[in-house]
């Protein structure tokens, strides 16, 4: 048969949607851009919430760390159940419900008059979070042909970077001209922007045969991950991963959640369809996902230290420093398709592992005169790893579930990126704090007793209590620096060998370079074609 007259494959998405997708793109791009962005503007303003009114609220570490916990907790542990909802009643619809309560939670966020009010509102601001992130990627399975999803995914992978980059600059001039709350507050009048262009522009889209509601199992996911999450978080306060208050929730939650995976396999309706799991190409991007943010989170929680403690720069300052990790997700994220295409999955996000791997071990190498030149490399290596690891791997993810199954599809991708990252958070976060406090121990021999056990906690907490001794803590700024350099080095070696180790995972499971299949749809910029819908499609089409 010729290729003249092979039928081109109809298109599965309505061509009043095609000819406004890069538009839906971009409502979902601000909606994703101020869920990611809050969290890394509120690590610039810790210090101003920690001071007494009527510059902050005089919140203490334990409260500052719930203030970001507070938001994690909730935003994992309902991201699984938020997707399912989402493909049952609708991607619209809860994509819509996320936006409103986010900017509730921001605006009650901004006016927190006690500590307290401010981790409350914080898991507001969560549960609106968790319900807007899965739906974003869900959404955007449901307007772009199959051709183009790798495209529209590497651009919505970049705007993840472009978030994590601008927030702290963002947040550093709001805190030079503002009072703290306005960085909550900020996201008031972008909410209102993209509640009015999604109902304008996002089409709505859901499961058309979602079957019964898995009650037992949704339920089961959202007390595992909490108590997962939970321990996680706990371990990474107290340093300590072997204390009780630790072991039982963490235990806790993985049991529930092997109880999970054993309902999941015998419901004749389950929430997620274990047997996904069996295909290397879905089980290895997953394994990627987790793996790649435990690093970089991890790296990221150290180098907020060294280039503000260490280096003396300021949040402002700090916030500039990683723009080129930002730069080249953005550069690259879109561009990562067309080296995919050319080379394999397998062979791209092996090097883009192993590219992030190259940058967590420069960390091991870094001093207190470190050239700047050479962070804003490394940042840029970090950012070009992370833009072709990304978008590949949630392409494998997203394309191997059917399309009714999108926001099932984008949780697990999100699920599994938050507990890695809170992992990395908490795990490195812990190696770093062990290694400072046995590095810096000998030090703190002229330190009162009552200070000994606060001025060992961190570098911050060292210089802290050196400034409250006066003169006679001068003798400890050197030692504190030394300290913290060689935990950095420590910590760096190990989030690079956590990078490897994702690599090896990425090389062996993941599926090699494939021929296209013919007949999977129009290729970029070729004319679409209608051809009408016949029986149970056109049904499909009309219910989506």
């Amino acid at each position: 048969m010729s290729p003249q007259s092979v039928a081109p494959a109809p298109p599965r998405v309505p061509e009043a949607v095609h000819r406004r997708r890069w538009a839906v793109l971009g409502v979902l791009m601000l909606s994703l851009l101020i869920v990611v962005l809050d969290n890394s503007i509120l690590n610039v303003a810790v210090r101003t919430i920690a001071a007494p009114a009527p510059t902050g609220i005089g919140a203490t570490q334990s409260e500052l760390e719930w203030s970001i916990n507070s938001y994690t907790l909730v935003f994992a542990g309902l991201l699984f159940t938020s997707g399912l909802l989402g493909d049952r009643l609708g991607r619209k619809k809860v994509l819509l419900f996320g936006i409103t309560v986010f900017g509730i939670g921001s605006a009650l966020a901004a006016f927190s008059a006690t500590p307290g009010e401010l981790i409350a509102y914080r898991a507001v601001m969560g549960l609106g979070a968790a319900f807007v992130m899965p739906a974003t990627l869900a959404v955007l399975m449901n307007v772009f042909e199959r051709d183009e999803q790798p495209k529209a995914i590497g651009i919505w992978a970049g705007s993840v970077g472009l978030a994590i980059a601008i927030g702290p600059i963002t947040g550093g001039i709001l805190l030079e001209h503002f009072w703290w709350g306005s960085i909550f507050l900020v996201n008031v009048p972008v909410v209102i922007l993209a509640l009015a262009l999604m109902t304008w522009l996002v089409p709505d889209s859901r499961d058309p045969r979602p079957g019964r509601v898995d009650v037992p199992g949704v339920l089961l996911s959202v007390v595992g991950l909490v108590l997962l999450v939970y321990g996680i978080i706990r371990g990474g306060e107290l340093a300590d991963f072997t204390d009780v208050t630790v072991l039982a929730p963490v235990l806790g939650g993985l049991a529930v959640l092997v109880g999970f995976v054993l309902h999941e396999r015998r419901s004749d309706h389950p929430a997620i369809d274990m047997t996904y799991f069996k295909k290397p190409a879905f089980a290895a991007a997953v394994a990627a996902i987790a793996l790649v943010f435990f690093a970089l989170m991890g790296v990221t929680f150290f180098s907020a230290f060294y280039l503000q403690s260490v280096r003396g720069y300021s949040a402002l300052q700090s916030g500039l420093l990683i723009l080129p990790l930002a730069v080249a997700q953005m550069v690259f994220s879109p561009r990562a398709r067309l080296v995919v295409d050319r080379f394999g999955a397998k062979a791209i996000c092996t090097a883009g592992m192993l590219l992030v791997a190259l940058g967590l071990a420069a960390f091991a190498l870094f001093d207190a005169s470190t050239p700047v030149w050479v962070l804003e490399v490394v940042f840029f290596l970090q950012g070009a790893g992370m833009a072709h690891i990304m978008p590949p791997v949630t392409v494998a993810i997203m394309q191997t579930l059917p399309r009714e199954k999108a926001g099932s599809g984008s949780a697990i991708n999100n699920t599994f990126r938050q507990v890695g990252g809170a992992l990395g958070v908490a795990v490195l976060g812990s190696v770093l704090s062990s290694t400072y406090r046995g590095e810096i121990e000998g030090h703190l021999g002229a330190v009162p007793a009552a200070l000994r056990a606060t001025a060992g906690e961190s570098v911050e907490a060292t210089l802290a209590v050196a400034e409250k001794l006066g003169p006679a803590g001068r003798d400890l700024v050197a030692p504190a620096y030394d300290a913290f350099l060689g935990a950095m080095h420590v910590t760096a070696v190990a989030s690079a060998a956590i990078a490897v180790a994702g690599a090896a995972v990425v090389a062996a499971f993941l599926p090699g370079r494939t021929p296209a299949a013919p007949g999977e749809g129009p290729a970029d910029g070729a004319p679409r074609t209608a051809v009408p819908a016949t029986g149970g499609e056109a049904g499909e089409s009309a219910r989506r």
